[in-house]
């Protein structure tokens, strides 16, 4: 006999999860268990972290989901452990040994490899990422045995911190603290590191701990969130404004409010900024503000961008008014 799926009755939830993602899960598994956990009806990520990877991942929920793209700018840092002397198919634990080398670098050799890595650097995607060529991404061509060729990209380490190391024993490895901009392979980076260093390596540990304003510590488990009622998931969101950091802060009154809400452009005295954060009255406590979107100011005009609407605004005043 078939075993009955329990249907979730879906609602409306709005706000940002930091999300400590789980070894062995991709980003989209773990979105739709929080997703579930939740019941909400609308949810993406900021960004994948692979299987292999642990770490924070901001998940946004409803409205939250307008400004995700914004955090896809944002320097992460990871900690990492790369293992010398021997190269994998996929650069990291998940492939098949390729070559093996002994490791006869020096810890000056190791603190030089570093430093040449530091600032702007060029680096060839790993042909087991989401990066699509011709429409497929380079994972698939993997998949199929096949290798295509694939453009430099320019990419930002602003620094790496040698945390600890080990070059002698059945195991040389190093263990790295790496602060980097958007769209830097890790993986890609251990096994140029370890070219670098004549011997090879691959990643066999990742964890991001910390994406733009978001740090690990202040995240929580899948585990921990499935073991909270109702009300605590729903507490455990940040508001959406967490995903703004940077953005100029402007207060609308009501009457200008209204209008910005309907793209219509505001005048005022502000100096021409290109990220702001508007802001006007809650329609239910005037003493309160509440966000109403994105928007930039140029020649004394604020031009909206990102905007929630009415229904938006309405289901978050009452889900802060439900809480405790």
């Amino acid at each position: 006999m078939e075993r009955q799926r329990t249907r979730v009755q879906r609602r409306p939830v709005h706000g940002v999860l930091l999300l400590d993602k789980p070894l062995g899960l991709s980003s989209n598994q773990a979105l739709q268990k929080a997703k579930w956990l939740l019941r909400a009806d609308k949810a993406g990520h900021t960004g994948t972290l692979d299987p292999l990877a642990t770490g924070v991942l901001p998940l946004c929920f409803g409205a939250a989901t307008k400004f995700s793209q914004l955090h896809l700018d944002a320097d992460k840092t990871y900690e990492t452990t790369v293992r010398l002397g021997v190269r994998t198919s996929t650069a990291d634990a998940e492939g098949e040994v390729i070559d093996t080398r002994p490791v006869t670098c020096t810890v000056g050799q190791v603190v030089e490899v570093l430093d040449r890595f530091m600032g702007e650097i060029d680096q060839v995607p790993p042909m087991h990422s989401a990066l699509k060529k011709d429409g497929k991404a380079l994972y698939e061509y993997a998949r199929d045995g096949e290798t295509v060729e694939r453009e430099p990209r320019r990419v930002t380490v602003h620094d790496i911190e040698l945390l600890d190391m080990q070059l002698q024993g059945e195991a040389p490895q190093l263990r790295l603290r790496v602060v980097c901009s958007k769209g830097t392979y890790i993986r890609t980076l251990g096994e140029d590191i370890g070219q670098a260093l004549g011997c090879g390596g691959h990643l066999i540990a990742l964890r991001r701990t910390a994406t733009g304003p978001f740090d690990v510590s202040e995240a929580t488990t899948l585990d921990a969130l499935e073991s909270m009622t109702d009300d605590q998931r729903l507490q455990a969101l940040r508001p959406l404004a967490d995903l703004l950091p940077g953005h100029e802060r402007v207060t609308l009154d009501a009457e200008h409010a209204g209008r910005f809400l309907s793209g219509v452009r505001r005048r005022g005295d502000w100096p021409n900024r290109e990220r702001v954060a508007v802001f006007g009255p809650s329609p239910t406590d005037p003493t309160q503000s509440v966000l109403l979107g994105t928007a930039h100011t140029q020649g004394g005009e604020l031009i909206a961008g990102r905007l929630l609407s009415p229904t938006d605004i309405q289901q978050i005043l009452e889900a802060c008014e439900a809480q405790p």
